[in-house]
């Protein structure tokens, strides 16, 4: 009985310090549901706002976060809610798609995807040095803005040698301009692609930063306008971004070591070690319960278990939906005005710049393939 006490006390204290944070979080994200249905309902004989719960809940995380400020004792859990429920609630999101229909979707994305890549990179070299942003700076913007935000950041700055200042400012660069196109692409998308939801979702996909960005943006644009297939669209087409990493890795590295033997300096000794891992489980997750639709599908089709598949589904569905809404309150209780303008005018504009290119240049290419098509 004592070694089972002493196994599993590391759980225990981890429990007792992340509780606050994950109650703090989903007190929030109540609030913003009701706040999301009292507006959709036209509160107090105002017109009727449907705006999503997953925007009211960003928008409520950093109003909190920059008027009332965070508690120190609600930091483990909210950190908890943003890396791993919130990742979870991702992964469920496969259980919208099929093989077939992801595959359908990925040969719509890939081209524009890869596009969007390329000029961003480009980009983000050209802008950074016109700003004249430090290299490492550049790279990590570049990859930040080019493939999956965060994540990105993380994976290349150990192999450039990046500072530990620079990670940190191309990872605020994400969250401020990703966290600004999540919540302002979906209203564009439905300018644009007000019939073709699918379309949607690759622009979103396609468009912004971070992973949980995007599935925030897409399931803003499906609960506003009933249109599932757009956040379906947009995971794939971010997973499709996703994957760039396993080869863009070892050519920022290449990159450094070129600047570096260029210059005849050796690059600054780099402050973050660590194993990085190039492809994160909830983009396997993902896979995994987009397979496990599939194959359920197939098993279970004409046959007496299909409602109870079809009951299953729609609960994990309902999972990831409040998932990511708890993750995405604690995406906004992480955003500090004050951090963002510690950066600097240069790398912030550059990032800026660099961001709304991609934008446009995602847009441009999704009304391109929308035009050939239809």
């Amino acid at each position: 009985m004592q070694r089972l006490l002493r196994v599993s006390s590391p759980s225990i204290l981890w429990l007792r310090l992340a509780l606050p944070g994950i109650a703090v979080a989903v007190v929030l994200a109540f609030l913003a549901q009701s706040a999301a249905s009292e507006l959709a309902g036209g509160i107090a004989g105002l017109p009727k706002l449907p705006i999503s719960p997953v925007m009211c809940a960003v928008v409520l995380g950093m109003l909190w976060r920059n008027t009332l400020g965070v508690p120190r004792f609600a930091t483990e859990g909210l950190e908890w809610v943003m890396r791993g429920l919130l990742r979870t609630g991702i992964a469920l999101v496969g259980l919208r798609l099929t093989l077939s229909g992801a595959s359908a979707i990925a040969a719509t994305a890939l081209p524009i995807a890869v596009s969007c890549i390329c000029v961003a990179l480009l980009g983000a070299a050209l802008i950074c040095r016109l700003f004249g942003v430090p290299p490492r700076l550049a790279v990590l913007l570049a990859v930040g803005t080019a493939v999956c935000g965060c994540t990105a950041v993380i994976a290349v700055a150990p192999a450039i040698r990046a500072r530990n200042d620079e990670t940190a400012f191309a990872i605020t660069c994400v969250v401020l301009f990703g966290c600004a196109a999540m919540l302002s692409y979906p209203s564009l998308a439905a300018v644009f692609f007000s019939t073709t939801p699918i379309y949607a979702g690759v622009f979103l996909g396609t468009a912004i930063h971070d992973t949980t960005q995007v599935i925030g943006a897409g399931l803003i644009y499906s609960q506003q306008h009933a249109a599932p297939a757009a956040l379906a669209a947009a995971s794939v087409a971010k997973l499709l971004r996703n994957l760039s990493i396993v080869l863009l890795v070892p050519a920022a590295a290449w990159f450094a070591r070129s600047q570096a033997a260029a210059s005849d300096e050796s690059a600054a000794p780099s402050e973050s070690r660590g194993r990085v891992q190039l492809v994160p489980l909830f983009v396997i997750g993902f896979v995994c319960f987009v397979v496990l639709r599939t194959v359920g599908d197939a098993l279970t089709r004409g046959s007496g278990l299909a409602p109870d598949w079809n009951v299953l589904t729609t609960k994990g569905q309902k999972a990831s939906e409040l998932f990511l809404i708890c993750g995405m309150t604690a995406v906004g209780l992480s955003v500090s005005f004050t951090q963002m303008w510690r950066i600097g005018w240069r790398p912030l504009v550059s990032g800026f710049l660099v961001a709304l290119l991609v934008g446009v240049c995602s847009l441009s290419l999704t009304l391109f393939m929308q035009h050939l098509t239809h």
